[in-house]
């Protein structure tokens, strides 16, 4: 039978405890974002797990290469299994300046069934304006490899398609960003009436003059002073580092697959009776061997011969009293000794039986 692990987050304080966190973890400013860059090129150096010979994106990669280096090269001459047609990502941080280093990301594209030992070609990185920010190239470092004896036997560990190049691409032209003279603009990566007021809150403590204003649950509007003028540098590095209390909504996350229930510090729970059950069935198979008489014509043959018990267990009505923290649900929840399978149906019922005063995420 398969087991199920169950792995239960229990924010266990004071109830409703408050805790901080810096608003350099709840916020962006706007106007300071990455931008994806993706590009294509070749890996070539490949001891034959590269792309198929009759790869036509390969050759035609292979032909224009060479074209631009000078040479001219008919694609259909061209039959190479050590070269690998790829997708070259990278992440351009924002006010990125020319010359500055950056990882990328090789994927194959094509049925290359290794990328070990392979070299990355210069290769432009574009941005969604089809600019050239960057160009990458260099050896990759693949996290893994893979080997094949030729009779059918082979051996693999990790995924050998996907490499990295640390530092390997160095920025072209400088990464487009913008901070406004006026204002600063927090944006909140988890939009939500009452952090964005405790936000607001927080920097009017700090920096005074009611600077700080709601414009929506996921904005909240700075006025940059006359103190800050020709510093907004330094006034966003005081807005990060202040705390402010984030809110969350009670929720309860059931991933069924893996057994696993994580409970936010909101949830709470009313009094209820449950009666729970489970049905085990165990199911044995013993060979018998069947022996024909002397001198008879029969054969001899296996006769399995199955046993199956069916045991239920449980079915009590119990009751489980409130509680007000999660620390306490949990141990109400305890009481009951179940497993990960019925405590996942138990948060279910008690949901919708309105006891359990939380969201349920099933993933």
């Amino acid at each position: 039978m398969r087991k199920i692990v169950i792995a239960t987050l229990l924010l266990l304080a004071a109830a409703r405890a408050a805790y901080g966190t810096r608003l350099k973890d709840l916020v962006e400013i706007a106007g300071v974002r990455p931008n994806h860059l993706v590009g294509m090129g070749l890996v070539v150096g490949l001891q034959g797990t590269g792309d198929d010979a009759s790869s036509v994106m390969t050759r035609r990669e292979m032909a224009v290469m060479a074209k631009r280096l000078g040479m001219v090269i008919d694609a259909n001459d061209i039959k190479a299994k050590n070269v690998a047609a790829v997708m070259v990502t990278a992440e351009l941080s924002p006010f990125a300046r020319t010359g500055t280093p950056m990882d990328v990301t090789v994927s194959s594209m094509g049925s290359a069934k290794s990328l070990v030992g392979g070299t990355l070609l210069l290769t432009p990185l574009k941005g969604p304006d089809l600019g050239v920010y960057a160009l990458a190239q260099g050896a990759l470092a693949v996290g893994g490899f893979a080997a094949d004896g030729g009779s059918g036997s082979s051996a693999k560990k990790n995924h050998t398609t996907v490499a990295r190049i640390p530092g390997g691409a160095r920025v072209e032209k400088d990464a487009p960003g913008t901070l406004s003279r006026d204002e600063v603009v927090l944006l909140l990566r988890e939009p939500d009436f009452t952090t964005a007021s405790r936000i607001a809150g927080v920097v009017n403590a700090a920096l005074g003059d009611d600077s700080a204003r709601l414009r929506d649950p996921a904005a909240v509007t700075i006025a940059i002073g006359p103190k800050w003028r020709g510093r907004i540098v330094d006034l966003v590095a005081k807005l990060e580092a202040l705390d402010a209390e984030p809110d969350a909504v009670a929720r309860v996350v059931i991933d069924e697959r893996t057994g696993t229930i994580v409970a936010g510090a909101a949830v709470t729970l009313g009094p209820a009776a449950i009666a729970y059950g489970a049905i085990n069935v165990d199911v044995n198979e013993n060979p018998a061997v069947s022996q024909p008489g002397p001198l008879s014509t029969g054969q001899t043959v296996v006769a399995p011969q199955s046993q199956v018990k069916v045991e239920e267990q449980g079915g009590k009505l119990q009751v489980v009293q409130g509680a007000a923290t999660v620390g306490g649900v949990a141990a109400a929840l305890n009481t009951l000794g179940v497993k990960p399978r019925d405590l996942a149906a138990i948060f279910q019922a008690l949901k919708a039986a309105g006891a359990l005063r939380a969201e349920l995420q099933i993933l």
